[in-house]
């Protein structure tokens, strides 16, 4: 059985969450806040990181290691063609979402989203990146009707977590949402994967774990 690690607020535990769910892979869910200390906790996650999952082989971190483990582990419903080289697709999709996307939007997040203070230097750095970054993305992704084209793959899993947050974040601190202002129309896109049995679940328990 695996352990999921973690907590429902963050968007990468999401991300492995909505692949377990969508594979039908077993597991149980174990509250570890980021940035712990617990020699336990960093015997798993060496930085403290979250999301990670214990298996019976031992633990993983890094979500992206975790999906690729879930797809070679659980084969029976993948979210990875079976192509090479439209699996290595999805996989460029989830790195533009994941690191030039969604972490160049992180160094906002303090502002946007904690009452912190992000310096007008920063808000500029990081909207030059994301105005660049965006229309990279854009090029990329295909939303006919899923990220990477007609099949529901590992690329989902990362788009649906991240990209609201992008969204939200460059709304709050420039008065628009980059993405949609350069074409990205991924509120359609995410009202669709939300009609999904996986996705109203993990949706379900990040409005009670927020709520908490």
């Amino acid at each position: 059985m695996i352990t999921l690690c973690g907590f429902a607020v963050s968007n990468y535990y999401n991300k492995v969450k909505l692949a377990l769910l969508e594979k039908g892979v077993p597991f149980t869910e174990e509250v570890v806040m980021t940035k712990s200390t617990d020699p336990a906790v960093l015997a798993a996650s060496p930085l403290g990181k979250i999301p990670f999952i214990r298996t019976p082989h031992g633990s993983l971190c890094e979500s992206q290691v975790i999906l690729d483990y879930l797809d070679a582990a659980y084969p029976q419903v993948p979210l990875l063609p079976a192509d090479p080289f439209a699996a290595a697709k999805v996989h460029e999709l989830i790195s533009f979402i994941d690191l030039h996307l969604e972490l160049v939007a992180r160094d906002l997040y303090p502002q946007a989203f904690f009452g912190g203070t992000v310096s007008e230097s920063s808000q500029a750095r990081v909207r030059k990146q994301l105005d660049k970054n965006i229309a990279a993305f854009k090029q990329l992704t295909k939303f006919s009707p899923f990220v990477a084209g007609d099949s529901f793959t590992q690329a989902d899993c990362a788009a649906w977590v991240s990209l609201p947050l992008v969204g939200m974040a460059t709304k709050a601190i420039y008065g628009e949402d980059l993405l949609l202002a350069a074409g990205v129309d991924y509120k359609t896109y995410g009202k669709m994967i939300a009609e999904r049995p996986a996705a109203q679940k993990v949706a379900a328990d990040r409005k009670a774990a927020t709520a908490a």
